[in-house]
């Protein structure tokens, strides 16, 4: 049966939703908190390995599992990423072009593997894993590439979302109006919506003299959150019909 959620709008918007909340909140434990990004992507990374065990043993599409998954790579991505710029001295530009042909050697190991890079159907465990780390390491980088274009292009929290939010318009209007592989566009559009998310989530909690709003990591995650696990509920309300029809017929 099938595991993964339909790509649509919604889906979208969860998706910005749980990155921005994966940003703010994986500087909540880095830096609020004061762990640390080392200790933190020790933290996060064992949450995503948790939450991704619950995911395969899952026989069907769960949107409240799923949609965890989705977050525990969020707020990993965030320090893993922050760890490798910032502790290991990296860089934003050397930390994304790490991260770019990691994701690369991914995609072209998956297809290799599977013949295929699938984004609305997993038939195979194996596809599954690359389904989520491919996720994992689009989430890192977003993180690294909105952290890039917030504080070293000279953009701007504001302009580095204005920017990357003008690309993923490029992209809906490619898939409205082209005939553009979908699934090329699905994993351009989803490793964008991570930055977006980075430098959304920037506004949101930096302070004023750096271009936020300053609501700080606390309260931007829990109005995230909470407005993530309204999305959720909903997208569970909508699967209920379905799954009982399936299992009906």
């Amino acid at each position: 049966m099938n595991k993964l959620p339909q790509i649509t709008l919604a889906f979208w918007i969860m998706k910005i939703c749980a990155t921005t909340l994966g940003e703010t909140a994986g500087d909540l434990l880095s830096m609020t908190l004061d762990v640390g990004y080392a200790m933190s992507s020790l933290i996060l990374i064992s949450g995503f390995a948790a939450t991704l065990i619950g995911q395969l043993a899952s026989k069907r599409y769960h949107p409240a599992l799923y949609w965890l998954v989705i977050l525990s790579t969020s707020t990993a991505g965030t320090t893993m990423s922050d760890f490798m710029d910032r502790t290991l001295g990296l860089g934003y530009a050397a930390g994304s072009s790490i991260l770019i042909a990691i994701l690369l050697s991914l995609f072209t190991v998956w297809y290799m593997s599977e013949k295929s890079l699938s984004v609305d159907r997993v038939t195979t465990l194996r596809a599954e894993l690359f389904y989520w780390f491919a996720i994992l390491f689009s989430n890192t980088l977003g993180t690294a590439l909105g952290d890039f274009l917030a504080d070293d292009s000279g953009l701007g929290f504001a302009g580095g979302a204005l920017l990357i939010g003008g690309a993923i318009a490029v992209v809906v209007l490619l898939k409205l109006f082209t005939r553009i592989n979908t699934v090329l566009l699905f994993w351009v559009a989803f490793v964008l919506t991570r930055p977006f998310g980075a430098t959304l989530g920037d506004v949101l909690t930096k302070p004023h003299e750096k271009g936020g709003l300053d609501f700080g990591t606390v309260g931007s995650s829990m109005v995230l959150l909470g407005v993530l696990v309204v999305l959720v509920i909903a997208a569970m309300l909508r699967e209920r019909p379905a799954r009982l029809q399936s299992e009906l017929a």
